[in-house]
């Protein structure tokens, strides 16, 4: 990322050599400005005569790269996405060793990195400092996302050279010829494929004052990936438009739609927000690799422990069936999981969704549109004059489609749904309040479980790591509250890992994400408890007696296995 603070070193070094003065040193930092661009912008230097200062500074010695292209090869050494992290990249190589050209030749961590790099590769890496605008040149010049959207930029802008010729348009068909227009539609192409091969969850195209943002989801984290002149930014958005079939004259009230694409023989479905802002639109595309198929439990995973209990609930043949936790958490991918593994020809299964994000052979699987009057409580009576053996209702939103939910579990169906709460126990007040009878809920509740994603370690730099003494009291006392059946393993030891941050990662330390969860087995007891009025410690002492674990307690399990850290366990359970 760019440098907005001129670092000490370079600041004492202009300011002693009469090259800038404190109140213009003042003025970059609050603007927020590269010093470099700055000062270049300006003509009081050149990139070259920049690269020059910071290698009087650092005593590194500096490379010109104005005129260098690096061969792929060469320049693949370090990958795109660690390049731009560190702001450095490989220039040169032979058989022995690379050269390296960083901005900030002091930054330690890129300096680990590479070294962990090299090493992997048995080379010796000599380092050299380089101008920013250097860096940028030859950072254009990796293959895939960056060239391809350079060029498409740089061809774009050629044809709509005045800002106002897009601006001003207003009426659909000539909207229409923009977005057909090459350039447009390959940087919406590229966007999407980069996304797709940085293993991002949503894409987020935002409009600003100046320009374009892209953001990426990837593990959970959002995080800016390009920036795109305003100029442009309405033929994306009507491109986008048109791959969803959506009117391209209607900016005033939010649209859905849905784009299936094939990115490199992989089959992706993106579903389609748009939505108005003050004077434009914003788009957010959920991505969905429909080719990888529907992951089993243990491959989202889910601990042994909670699996049993799942299997065991999942083959009922009749009750209810709940799944909670907030936007994003994976519950509907765990549910398409859940209703994978009991496809079979004995079966009519049928969902009722909003929107269909996976379709899976031999489920019938039914949209809702509130547009035309067809909503969840009215599809769910629909589906149960069409005899199915299990269904699957993607949210109780109302109390209405909650009294249908209870009602088809009652009359002999298995009902799997969704709700919105903090926690298992946290779903059956919230039915209660949305005007299930208390004596119904308990004779159908068969299991409500909560669950988050969390960020997992990167395994190329996983190390063990010591906790803060507060910290490690706190989780010392939530471990005496773990049963001691899922603590065996451990031999009474607490051993924590963190990712040091590495190329491969991209120096944040994780990789992927896994689910921690919560699962509360509604059993005789329990049930006896629903029907009458409960109080909590009546709740915790049934729960101790069927050894659950809670969000807390299962992050804390798969963080002492070393899959994921102290510090993502409490910030997905909300307890810092």
């Amino acid at each position: 990322m760019i440098n907005i603070v001129i670092p000490q070193k370079i600041k004492e070094y202009l300011l002693e050599n009469k090259i800038l003065t404190e109140d213009r040193v003042v003025i970059i930092e609050k603007n927020k400005s590269n010093w470099e661009d700055e000062l270049v912008a300006e003509k009081m230097m050149t990139p070259i005569e920049a690269a020059s200062i910071k290698s009087k500074v650092y005593n590194v010695p500096a490379v010109d790269l104005s005129e260098v292209n690096v061969p792929a090869e060469v320049l693949n050494s370090l990958n795109q996405k660690a390049a731009l992290n560190y702001e450095m990249l490989v220039f040169a190589r032979d058989s022995k060793g690379i050269k390296v050209g960083m901005v900030n030749p002091e930054d330690f961590q890129a300096h680990d990195a590479m070294e962990f790099l090299a090493k992997q590769q048995g080379l010796i890496p000599e380092y050299f400092v380089i101008s920013y605008a250097d860096f940028r040149k030859v950072f254009s010049q990796y293959s895939g996302f960056t060239k391809e959207i350079g060029s498409a930029l740089e061809s774009a802008s050629e044809k709509f050279a005045k800002k106002e010729e897009i601006i001003e348009i207003s009426d659909s068909g000539n909207l229409g010829e923009i977005v057909k227009n090459a350039p447009v539609a390959k940087i919406v192409s590229v966007i999407i494929e980069h996304a797709v091969d940085g293993g991002a969850s949503d894409i987020h195209i935002e409009p600003e004052r100046n320009e374009t943002r892209v953001r990426y989801r990837v593990d959970g984290i959002l995080h800016t990936s390009i920036t795109i002149p305003n100029y442009l930014h309405s033929s994306v958005i009507s491109r986008i438009k048109v791959l969803a079939n959506l009117k391209l004259d209607e900016t005033r009230i939010p649209q859905d739609g849905r784009i299936r694409v094939s990115v490199n023989g992989q089959a992706i479905d993106l579903r389609v927000s748009v939505l108005p802002m003050l004077d434009s639109e914003k788009v957010v595309m959920r991505v969905l690799d429909t080719s990888a198929g529907v992951p089993t439990l243990a491959e989202l995973g889910f601990s042994d422990y909670h699996i049993e209990i799942i299997s065991r609930n999942m083959t009922r043949p009749f009750g209810l069936f709940l799944l909670t936790g907030p936007t994003g958490s994976g519950k509907t991918t765990t549910l398409y999981s859940i209703l994978n593994s009991l496809t079979s020809d004995e079966f009519n299964i049928t969902t009722l969704e909003d929107p269909i994000e996976y379709y899976i052979n031999a489920i019938n699987q039914s949209q809702v549109n509130p547009d035309v009057g067809y909503s969840f409580s009215n599809g769910l009576r629909a589906i149960l004059r069409q005899d199915p053996n299990i269904i699957m209702v993607g949210e109780i939103r109302d109390n209405e489609t909650a009294e249908l939910v209870v009602h088809a579990a009652l009359t002999g169906h298995l009902v799997f749904s969704t709700l919105h709460t903090n926690n298992a126990w946290g779903a059956i007040p919230r039915l209660i309040d949305m005007k299930a009878e208390p004596f119904l809920l308990s004779s159908i509740l068969n299991l409500v479980m909560a669950q988050r994603l969390v960020r997992k370690i990167c395994p190329s730099c996983k190390i063990e790591m010591k906790l803060p003494s507060n910290l490690e009291e706190r989780i010392g006392q939530e471990i005496k509250e773990i049963h001691s059946d899922f603590l065996k393993e451990f031999g009474g030891k607490m051993i924590f890992y963190k990712g040091k941050g590495c190329a491969s990662c991209g120096n944040t330390g994780y990789a992927g994400r896994t689910v921690i969860g919560e699962i509360l087995e509604v059993g005789n007891d329990l049930k006896d408890l629903i029907a009458k009025d409960f109080t909590m410690e009546e709740i915790r002492e049934q729960l101790k007696k069927q050894k659950f674990v809670d969000l807390l307690q299962d992050g804390i399990i798969k963080a002492l296995k070393g899959m994921t850290t102290i510090e993502e366990v409490m910030r997905v359970s909300q307890e810092l």
